[in-house]
């Protein structure tokens, strides 16, 4: 798989370790129990984009990338992200994960959790060996996780702002955990603290970007593209930029709400009802294919899709921009280039 760093000769570095990562990872899934063993391997035979190692071997190029420890930090990395999909699946009720059947469809609820909870036992197994900081660094990132999927189930507080409380679940669901991706490569390199907390603040703006993008992709792009069923949050009443910035139209009355830096617009009329009409139908029974399918349909070409892929764009740069004092060089061009294609997906 290339990847999407825009540099032949860090790609050559970065693409062997990619490799033993893997290796690894599959060595690390391993379970005696043939049941166990089998669910555990579930999603790392899916495959993946694999982007939190990928980004942690990138931040390490800024300093010794060859230590063996940067390598286990990706697997844990790698890790962390497997086992939240289990739960996420669940919870999601989606039905395919990277192409696949997800676990919960093969083997129910209840085994799906409990293979996403052995395969947080393995990460914490493997950071262990990278000693207490590391460990500290995972319970926080594993915290975040937890409190991130619980306000997104629960939702904003009365007077509490819908996209702003979005926002801030997205940087825990999704940023803190290729924060500590990018964190721990540059660590277990051996960058000084600076670096280090360049790279994590790069991290998860680049986190939240990207998941920005992917709820432009979820009404955008089809399953055999993004390997899940389109409109999947919609069916689950997932909140995603789009429907909230629909809510708020629908609420105001008005366009370009506040947080794309735009003068509110008054809609007519009849776009008003429109909006009102669709918002109905988001609300109503998806039970049905091929009434999620018409959704999904008529939200994909509407404004606030968008402005959601505005919104990543605008995180995107905020992450680039966060990483303006690293040393010059092709690792910071990397970096930059990675934030960016994070965002392209959604173009």
């Amino acid at each position: 798989m290339a990847l999407p760093i825009g540099n032949s000769a860090l790609d050559a570095v970065i693409q062997p370790r990619l490799a033993i990562v893997e290796e690894r990872l599959r060595d690390a899934v391993t379970q005696s129990d043939a049941l166990a063993d089998a669910t555990s391997r579930h999603l790392v035979d899916a495959g993946g984009k694999r982007l939190r190692p990928m980004l942690a071997l990138l931040t390490a190029q800024l300093g010794d990338g060859t230590r063996p420890e940067v390598v286990e930090a990706a697997v844990v990395a790698e890790l962390t992200h497997l086992a939240t999909l289990y739960h996420d699946d669940v919870m999601d009720s989606a039905p395919t994960r990277r192409g696949a059947p997800a676990a919960h469809e093969v083997w129910g609820n209840s085994v799906a959790i409990l293979t996403g909870d052995l395969l947080f036992a393995r990460a914490s197994r493997v950071v262990a060996g990278l000693g207490p900081d590391a460990v500290r660094i995972q319970a926080i990132t594993f915290e975040r996780l937890c409190i991130g999927q619980l306000h997104e189930t629960v939702g904003p507080v009365e007077g509490e702002d819908p996209t702003a409380h979005y926002i801030q679940v997205l940087a825990d669901k999704t940023g803190s955990l290729i924060a500590t991706s990018a964190r721990f490569g540059a660590m277990f390199a051996g960058c000084e603290s600076a670096i280090v907390e360049q790279v994590t603040n790069y991290g998860e703006l680049a986190g939240i970007a990207f998941q920005l993008a992917d709820d432009v992709i979820d009404v955008r792009s089809d399953a055999e593209t993004t390997g899940k069923t389109p409109g999947t949050d919609l069916r689950e009443r997932v909140p995603t930029m789009p429907v909230l910035l629909l809510r708020a139209r629908v609420a105001t009355g008005a366009d370009a709400p506040a947080e794309l830096g735009g003068e509110r617009i008054p809609l007519d009329a009849a776009t008003l009802e429109s909006d009102r009409a669709l918002l109905a139908e988001i609300d109503g029974d998806l039970t049905a294919d091929a009434a999620l399918a018409a959704v999904v349909e008529k939200l994909s070409v509407h404004p606030v899709v968008d402005q959601t892929a505005v919104l990543a764009r605008s995180w995107s740069d905020q992450a680039i921009e966060s990483i303006a004092n690293l040393p010059e060089g092709d690792v910071k061009s990397a970096l930059v280039t990675f934030a960016q294609a994070l965002v392209a997906r959604a173009a």
